[in-house]
């Protein structure tokens, strides 16, 4: 389980990555939409697992943050 939420973690950013390079925009919508599938998946997987502790929660809530901030940073 914690390999296929890497993996899915690892795609949602090269999504995210590769759609920020895109120059057609029916590209970048599509890649856009696969991000937030893989990001949907991993967090169905992140809900199935047992719960930890206060730390481990608010490092969770920070990756949930918006993600603008993160790509704001990149450029």
């Amino acid at each position: 389980m914690n390999r296929d939420l890497r993996e899915f973690r690892r795609l949602e950013r090269l999504c995210l990555e590769q759609a920020a390079l895109s120059t057609m925009d029916l590209a970048r919508t599509g890649l856009l939409k696969v991000a937030d599938d893989c990001r949907a998946a991993a967090e169905a997987i992140e809900a199935r697992s047992p719960p930890r502790g206060a730390f481990a929660s608010a490092v969770q809530a920070l990756k949930r943050a918006p993600l603008a901030w993160r790509v704001g940073a990149r450029s």
